[in-house]
């Protein structure tokens, strides 16, 4: 027989599965219990309500497999946790779907590494209907999901891109890609040959202004520290190299603004080098830059050590220019720089050039009438 009063609710718990491991709680609370706010879980988390087996936790804590989660009570019925709801997508068709096989150079089952062809996107936006996340349904083999996408690359720059084919892997391959510990190596065609053959540029780099945040530039004021290293693999005379760069921090458009801004842009970048991005001779107008090679640390263990073979119009601009594909691939070492008087005086020059380059086009921007 009741006696009248509300039942009393009961504390919540609830088992970790394999595909949340590794995330952040406030993660899984998204997912599977999204009517619980971030400042709610704060709330539990600072009065001690919140807790993974049975200890004191934050929004912050990462998760494993197995591990209880302690919810307080709802205030009011809520649903039981499910999977995060899908959202609709167009179906596929089966074009699409082989063209997106067609890409894959590398599968296990923690990742997928395909070769991004130039001129798709990674991801969507304004006017871009077609990229690489429109077609990860395609990429779901013997998965129960659909893979994730870890990095980005731009739309005109081709090469490899890892795909995490779980939660646990993204949060392992993103913790990669933020701590550095990844290594990216990129060729580039480049107008003109640099007076250093193995440096390092550090210019930091900002949102230009004016532009809606769609182009960087070098601000020794308001930037972000960046720095890449450069190589030269082979030159064509005074007028073209084939480098091969390597970014050590990942800011937007770093290779392309660094390069430009001392003095070499990219073949092909007419936003960032204007008209003298631009080779005659039958050199494609096509940006020359390409993600040649990805390193990162397993979860099986080992190295996942992946390389792309370059796009059509790059392949035919090397041999245009007469390089030897057989000296492209350099020794993937410490970065090793000269530190002689000589080395850190032009690597000096190379930055006064960017910053006068800067100065000339506020001065244009000044002079210019509505």
């Amino acid at each position: 027989m009741s006696d009248g009063k509300p039942p009393v609710a009961e504390v919540r718990q609830f088992t970790v599965s394999d595909d949340d491991d590794g995330i952040r709680l406030d993660r899984w609370f998204k997912r599977h219990l999204p009517d619980a706010s971030f400042n709610i879980v704060s709330r539990w988390a600072r009065t001690g309500q919140l807790r993974i087996d049975g200890k004191r936790a934050t929004p912050g804590d990462r998760i494993e497999a197995g591990q209880i989660i302690r919810v307080p009570p709802a205030d009011a019925p809520q649903p039981a946790p499910t999977a995060r709801p899908k959202r609709e997508r167009p179906p596929l068709s089966p074009e699409d779907v082989e063209f997106a096989q067609s890409l894959v150079i590398h599968r296990d089952r923690h990742a997928i590494v395909i070769n991004k062809p130039p001129g798709l996107a990674t991801q969507g936006g304004t006017k871009t209907d077609r990229h690489v996340d429109g077609l990860l349904d395609a990429l779901t083999f013997e998965a129960e999901g659909r893979p994730k996408l870890v990095h980005r690359l731009d739309k005109d720059t081709s090469g490899v891109l890892l795909l995490a084919r779980s939660a646990r892997a993204a949060a392992h391959f993103a913790k990669a890609f933020s701590s550095r510990s990844a290594r990216k190596v990129y060729w580039a065609l480049i107008v003109g040959v640099p007076s250093i053959e193995d440096g390092m540029i550090e210019l930091p780099i900002a949102k230009q202004p004016g532009t809606g945040g769609e182009k960087m530039h070098v601000d020794e004021k308001e930037g972000l520290p960046a720095r890449t290293r450069y190589r030269v693999i082979e030159r064509a005379g005074n007028t073209a190299a084939w480098v091969e760069l390597q970014p050590f921090t990942g800011r937007t458009h770093q290779l392309r603004v660094h390069m430009a801004a001392i003095g070499h842009p990219i073949v092909g970048d007419g936003k960032y080098g204007g008209q003298d991005a631009f080779l005659t001779g039958g050199i494609s107008r096509k940006m020359h830059l390409h993600a040649r090679r990805l390193k990162v640390d397993h979860l099986d263990g080992g190295a996942l050590d992946v390389t792309a073979d370059p796009p059509a119009h790059f392949q035919e601009s090397i041999a245009h220019l007469g390089f030897d594909p057989a000296r492209a691939d350099l020794p993937l070492d410490e970065p090793k720089f000269s530190e002689t008087p000589e080395g850190k005086r032009k690597m000096e020059a190379a930055r006064a050039k960017a910053r006068r380059k800067e100065r000339k086009g506020e001065r244009r921007g000044r002079g210019r009438t509505a």
